[in-house]
């Protein structure tokens, strides 16, 4: 049987515990994003603005995969938090061989099937005119990369369960800085245009594979698992797959809301809007990553305690992330309200793009100091297993509030339309969970 090291999740201070939980969560999404917003800088200054539009189009796709892992991951880990918290060591074992083998072989067949209808996916995402060819480019180098990158997502959350937040880090680390150094070589020294981008992005996901592989064999994991292990029990199956279809789904009305986004920027602007809203899209993924990070460190710490019957210290996780949190929410609305333009410049010297995204921008993060509430209420609940309210609540954001405000409100006040539909979906789920997460306080902690 395997001695498993996590106790300190149950017995160190909330505060310390969440900073060095968090702290290196943040520095991982933090590297991680810049994976994303590197190609596009790169991309943007040496290929042109279109090729930012163009890996805006495939990151839907890709990312739904390597959302498998993610959502494998997480949902597996909640339930090693809660078995470790509780004792119950070999349970841990075995839903991380299941998550192994559930990852490979879902990530592998949707890689297969999404290679096979290129043609017709590209298009469906926003792919249309000029940028149909850049994106069938970087599209068909990065599925194969994919599945890698999932399976890296996955032990990237069975780490973080065990407590060793800083190899989750290096881990999420490696491929930036991978990429940072392949995309100057394959983009600028060699003049690969889309292809290198591409190339970069996959063997910078290869070398995390490798490393997540080395910290699993090496001393440094106590989830030493064996053969039997990757046998399914449907029971961890059944378990994992609820909880991790809060993160699938989360990450499917994402996918959505991609589509969505790309098609009506195209209808309203053309080529231009969509590049607009790649940006922006870019700023979401890289700007949260403090609020992200926090939410990530308070998962296993809520899920262990919880498991442990330790009531009051679930509580104060809580109470501490949200406030943590919504410091950081402020500090990034700031930056965002004040150096809007000078981030847009960053991406590309195209004056129409500049002169239209920072504006747009400013709407879309107006409602950031409040969201801290919506994510680590709804983190709350997959951390401590109840797979339903997880669910309603993560996708309360995207996909009950600003698919339905994004279809309406554009037919009647345009493109700002678009840009508005942000914050108030950011108000309204934010109302219901923090009305959920009461309750759910008040009745049962």
């Amino acid at each position: 049987m395997a001695t498993l090291n996590s106790a300190a999740l149950g017995s160190e201070p909330i505060g310390k515990l969440l900073i060095r939980q968090a702290v290196p969560a943040s520095i991982g999404i933090l590297v991680m994003s810049l994976n994303i917003l590197i190609d596009t800088i790169f991309v943007g200054n040496w290929i042109g603005s279109i090729a930012i539009a163009a890996i805006n189009v495939v990151l839907p796709v890709s990312f739904f995969i390597a959302a498998l892992g993610i959502a494998i991951g997480i949902g597996g880990s909640s339930i090693i938090s809660r078995a470790l918290g509780s004792g119950k060591n070999e349970k841990a074992l075995k839903t991380f061989g299941n998550q192994i083998s559930l990852t490979l072989i879902l990530t592998i067949l949707l890689a297969t099937v999404g290679l096979t209808f290129v043609n017709s996916i590209i298009p469906a995402f926003g792919g249309k005119g000029d940028i149909f060819e850049p994106a069938k480019i970087y599209y068909t180098v990065v599925l194969y990369g994919v599945p890698f990158l999932a399976l890296c997502m996955m032990g990237n959350s069975v780490i973080r369960a065990e407590g060793k937040p800083k190899f989750a880090m290096i881990a999420m680390i490696i491929p930036s800085v991978g990429n940072l150094v392949l995309d100057y070589i394959l983009i600028i020294e060699m003049d690969m245009g889309m292809l290198g981008a591409a190339w970069a992005t996959t063997i910078s996901y290869l070398c995390c594979f490798a490393y997540v592989l080395w910290f699993f064999l090496s001393k440094n994991s106590d989830l030493k698992i064996n053969w039997t292990h990757f046998r399914f029990d449907l029971s961890i199956l059944k378990e994992t797959s609820s909880l991790g279809f809060v993160t699938l789904a989360r990450q499917a009305v994402v996918s959505v809301t991609y589509l969505l986004m790309n098609n009506i920027m195209f209808h309203l602007g053309g080529e231009d809007s969509v590049t607009v809203y790649a940006i922006i899209g870019r700023m979401l993924m890289f700007a949260l990553f403090p609020i992200l990070g926090v939410t990530q460190g308070f998962l296993p710490i809520a899920g262990y305690n919880y498991g442990a019957q330790q009531w009051h210290r679930v509580r104060k996780s809580i109470n501490t992330a949200i406030l943590y949190a919504s410091v950081l929410a402020l500090i990034v609305f700031a930056g965002i309200m004040f150096f809007s333009e000078d981030i847009v410049r960053i991406f590309t010297n195209n004056p129409k793009i500049i002169a239209e995204t920072p504006h747009a921008m400013r709407w879309v993060f107006a409602a950031t100091p409040i969201i801290a509430l919506q994510l680590i209420g709804s983190a709350y609940f997959q951390a401590i297993g109840k797979a339903v309210p997880a669910l309603l609540l993560t996708l309360s954001r995207q996909g009950f509030f600003f698919i339905p405000l994004v279809l309406i409100l554009p037919k009647y006040f345009g493109e700002i339309g678009v840009w508005i539909s942000f914050p108030l979906a950011d108000v309204l789920s934010t109302i219901l969970t923090g009305y959920f997460l009461n309750r759910e306080i008040r009745e049962n902690l």
